[in-house]
């Protein structure tokens, strides 16, 4: 391919905004169309998947550091991102580069003309950039790859792969209904999907039912199912900078995720570690310990100001929602709470703002983009039903103002709802750090507003 022809870094983000048309389709036809036409990269790769409801990106996060550690060359697929399009697609913790970004994506952009010339269906852009993961990390020669499921499990672009070490189940609750089934039942079934004949299985353990349907499947694949058990987790220590818990043969595991949920998902990724040396993997001890000390996963319970204290949290469910309130009850007791919501028009608005409200001193909302995008002033609609002083923003800028202008030392503001525009309020918040700007108390103005 001559250089010339390879599209610009802005060519390509224009692309990928032209694919959104094609939405999200379940099935596996057009990933292994396209999969087919780069000769199954992913049959040279060996993957750890994770499927789950929440907590996937924290536990892949976990996991990718201490394989790292391990000193295996370690691939990591996550959606959504956060910052940056290329945080989709890592290396060792590094991003694909915009020149390879470029490169990949320009064939990809052949190969799905060359489809529809066939008479084949167009990939969605998950498709496209699951297939291009899979090239990329054959072509960097990577010996185990940390891939988190996009949606569901069985259905799933990412279920293509064969060469399963272990499929790892996160907490699963109810989220994407419309696709995965109403109860728990059918969403754990459809989950249940990346299991294969040969890896083992593990999991979180949680509802019985879904424990079931897991267990079931296992059997079905003459498989181990491991549950990993958070009662069984010793000398908790909680705290917003570092945590600490023992576990099993290990004593005093660190990490520096905040968020009570994710010890659970740090035990999640020990288990999955032991189960995997099992299988052939070395793993020295200092390199779990190291792994689960260096992970870090943004938009999780993470502290990204101070006085006022201001946190991001990735809650877009019922069961994140309540996991956010249970966060907030432990580390900022007595606190005054100020929230700015987002939530997207396909989740469950009413079951988020039932459980996190109730905890706040004010409410701000704002809008969330795209197709799925929901107003600030519907969202705000739909909140006043929960909690009395509710205010929509224009945009996310006036809710970080108005949040700040209503805080004194003593406030925490949380900004929570969608993983989706957590990246922009960090930008914003840093920004307003570094111009200086005064970071006022209530004042007559936030009085106004509240009123």
């Amino acid at each position: 391919m001559e250089e010339k022809k390879i599209m610009t870094y802005s060519q390509v983000m224009a692309y990928v905004e032209e694919l959104a048309r094609y939405g999200s389709v379940p099935g596996l036809t057009n990933i292994e169309n396209l999969c087919s036409a780069l000769e199954n990269p992913q049959r040279a790769l060996k993957f750890i998947h994770i499927a789950g409801t929440n907590g996937k990106g924290s536990v892949l996060a976990f996991l990718s550091e201490i394989m790292k550690a391990a000193g295996y060359r370690t691939g990591r697929y996550i959606s959504p991102v956060i910052f940056e399009y290329r945080e989709r697609i890592q290396v060792n913790g590094r991003p694909v580069s915009k020149k390879e970004l470029c490169r990949q994506m320009t064939r990809m952009k052949e190969i799905c003309e060359r489809l529809v010339q066939e008479g084949k269906p167009h990939p969605t852009a998950f498709e496209i950039e699951t297939a291009m993961a899979f090239q990329y990390f054959r072509e960097q020669k990577c010996e185990i790859v940390i891939l988190e499921t996009g949606l569901g499990g069985l259905l799933d672009a990412t279920n293509i792969v064969s060469d399963t070490v272990a499929a790892v189940f996160t907490s699963v609750s109810f989220d994407h209904m419309a696709v995965l089934g109403k109860t728990l039942k059918e969403i754990a079934e459809n989950k249940a999907g990346i299991m294969k004949a040969g890896a083992v299985a593990v999991a979180l353990k949680g509802e019985e039912e879904v424990m079931e349907v897991f267990e079931r499947k296992a059997h079905e694949l003459k498989i181990p199912l491991v549950l990993a058990d958070p009662r069984k987790a010793r000398n908790i220590n909680k705290g917003l900078e570092k945590q600490s818990f023992s576990y099993g043969k290990y004593d005093r595991l660190t990490i520096r995720q905040a968020g009570s949920y994710q010890i659970e998902n740090a035990l999640l990724a020990v288990q999955v570690t032991e189960e995997i040396q099992k299988r052939g993997f070395s793993i020295p001890e200092k390199a779990l310990y190291k792994g689960l000390y260096d992970a870090f996963w943004p938009g999780r319970f993470q502290v990204i100001s101070s006085n006022p204290c201001f946190v991001i949290d990735g809650a877009h469910n019922r069961d994140g929602a309540g996991r956010l309130a249970e966060s907030v009850r432990f580390y900022f007791t007595n606190r005054r709470i100020l929230y700015i919501i987002g939530i997207l028009r396909d989740k469950e608005q009413r079951e988020i703002l039932k459980a996190a409200c109730p905890l706040a001193e004010q409410v701000f909302t704002i809008s969330t983009r795209g197709a799925r995008g929901l107003s600030s002033y519907e969202l705000a609609q739909t909140a006043g039903e929960y909690h009395s002083m509710v205010t929509a923003a224009d945009s996310i800028e006036e809710a970080v103002e108005l949040a700040y202008l209503c805080s004194d030392k003593d406030t925490v503001i949380i900004a929570f709802g969608s993983l989706s525009w957590l990246g922009e309020v960090t930008r914003i918040v840093e920004g307003r750090s570094l111009k200086g700007k005064k970071q006022t108390g209530r004042n007559s103005h936030g009085k106004q507003r509240k009123s």
